[in-house]
């Protein structure tokens, strides 16, 4: 059975900075796209990083740019999203994903991954 648990939440005020990560088990052979998702209250899951494993391409949304860095893990089928310069609203629950294909790099509804973690609380007050 396939697991991907993330970790690294918590809370911070604005201004600094976290690292997220999230680590899959139970899948022997490598995991070629993982993505992360935000889900902040009220409103609908979004996705905020993709990465293709094979080459460490990253796809960001365009309200992440600049801030949200998606990288490979040192361990195999493993990510890390580091955020810089939080923003209260970027308090959300943050989910992994992952998938065999990045589907050209555009970040899909959630729910289309193969594999989904159950996520990470990130609380950030002002």
């Amino acid at each position: 059975q396939v697991r991907l648990v993330e970790s690294g939440g918590g809370s911070v005020q604005a201004g600094g900075s976290l690292r997220l990560s999230c680590a899959a088990s139970g899948y022997r052979d490598t995991l070629y796209c993982m993505a992360w998702y935000r889900q902040a209250p009220g409103q609908e899951r979004e996705g905020v990083a993709l990465l293709y494993i094979p080459t460490g391409v990253a796809y960001y949304a365009d309200s992440v740019k600049g801030r949200f860095t998606i990288s490979r893990g040192d361990a195999h089928n493993s990510i890390s999203l580091q955020i810089n310069n939080l923003a209260p609203e970027d308090t959300a629950v943050y989910y992994c994903a992952a998938s065999l294909d990045c589907n050209g790099g555009v970040l899909r509804p959630f729910n289309a991954y193969t594999y989904r973690g159950q996520g990470t609380q990130v609380t950030v007050s002002s």
